[in-house]
């Protein structure tokens, strides 16, 4: 590393205001600050120096995400395989399938989204933000595997320009990054992003696997309760019910990243340890999912007829866990106030499975509760904010 570090220095001068590369001094800054921490040290005033930056913050988040992406590459053969009815099913077969699936899928996202935030970053004359680097990866983690990649294409692109960019950049955006993509996707082009044929993969994979039938179907759990007649458990693709434990671990169709319940949570874990996420969010989440769950159950309707789900099944399905510990969680657009935090995480969960449960035209609520909850972060932390001067103003007063 010391010897990429002076060949860095070397070419440095080049990079600067003065030299023949100037042009592109913001892609060398954003390069050189992605390997090594910054060296430069505050002008005046009194500061707390630390070798923590936001790019060394975004490589943790990307690190609490790698079990998820991990495990969502076996899962994706693994759902391939079962589908087509194969014997035997190797764990590298399986891992390669998803693995060769999602490749291009982030390679497509990272080149669209990081392509476009350097265009910007040069044109303003401003160093390259590093938010991207979680949402690159973010955005192919909560969509379908079957989902084309020219839409993946456009819907990133229109999300970093006009959820983004035009607020001024990361840190200034008022919505999730990553679900202001899935929801251009989802209300774009809702037949690549929702039903029974997109959540498992249909077609082989540079010889891995097999192509199945065009009128092969796999509806997800959350699909099977929204149109469940009779029906008294969760099933797989061949017709087996699906025990809570296959839940948990994530055995399940679903969006390629979203569907283990146990990586996400031992995601949670390096967040918390590493003081990214706020464990207030978290906790009131899954507090405000399984409240709503309980009514649910509880209040079956002829919209929802599957009353037979639980608490604990309904917080382990789609994309609950992963909203709550990666979207939810989000410090630029979630509330400030400690306070808040529980507020607002309690109604996400909360909405959540209102939308999953009451509306059987889309099974999947986390999505529209934390795009939602982080339109109305801001009002939630000013009548905190407004609570607490008027009890101080009536203390004073008494």
């Amino acid at each position: 590393m010391k010897s990429l570090k002076n060949f860095l220095d070397k070419i440095k001068p080049n990079f600067e205001p003065e030299g023949k590369l100037h042009a592109f001094r913001s892609v060398f800054d954003g390069f050189e600050t992605f390997l090594f921490t910054p060296n430069e040290t505050s002008k005046s005033g009194v500061h707390i120096h630390d070798s923590r930056d936001s790019k060394r913050t975004m490589i943790i988040v990307v690190l609490a995400l790698m079990p998820c992406l991990l495990f969502g590459m076996y899962n994706a053969g693994y759902q391939h395989f079962l589908a087509s009815g194969a014997g035997e099913m190797p764990f590298w077969s399986l891992f390669g399938y998803g693995f060769f699936s999602i490749l291009p899928a982030i390679a497509v996202t990272y080149i669209v989204g990081l392509g476009i935030e350097f265009i910007v970053a040069q044109w303003r004359g401003e160093e390259i933000q590093e938010g991207f680097l979680v949402t690159g990866i973010l955005i192919p983690m909560v969509c379908p595997i079957e989902t084309p990649l020219w839409m993946i294409a456009v819907a990133t692109a229109f999300s970093v320009i006009f959820a983004k960019e035009v607020f001024g950049g990361t840190g200034f955006n008022i919505v999730n990054i990553a679900l202001i993509t899935r929801a251009v996707l989802f209300f774009g082009y809702p037949a690549s992003m929702s039903g029974d044929k997109v959540f498992i993969g249909t077609r082989s994979v540079l010889g891995i696997g097999t192509d199945l039938p065009d009128t092969f179907t796999g509806a997800t759990p959350l699909g099977q309760i929204a149109t469940a007649t009779g029906q008294t458990c969760i099933t797989d693709i061949n017709g087996d019910p699906v025990s809570l434990w296959n839940m948990f671990l994530g055995l399940i169709p679903g969006s390629f990243g979203e569907t283990s319940t146990l990586c996400i949570l031992i995601g949670a874990v390096i967040l918390l340890a590493a003081g990214i996420a706020n464990w207030r969010i978290i906790v009131s989440v899954f507090a405000g999912g399984a409240v709503m769950s309980l009514i649910a159950h509880a209040s079956a309707t002829s919209t929802y007829p599957a009353s037979f789900l639980h608490v604990d099944e309904q917080l382990c399905l789609g994309g609950f866990a992963f909203a709550a510990v990666f979207m939810a969680t989000d410090p630029v657009t979630a509330a400030r106030t400690t306070v808040g935090k529980y507020i607002y995480g309690f109604l996400i969960g909360v909405i959540a499975i209102i939308i999953r449960t009451y509306n059987n035209g889309y099974p999947e609520g986390a999505m529209l509760a934390v795009l939602l909850m982080n339109v109305l972060a801001p009002l939630i932390d000013y009548c905190v904010v407004q609570v607490n001067i008027n009890r101080r103003l009536k203390r004073i007063k008494a």
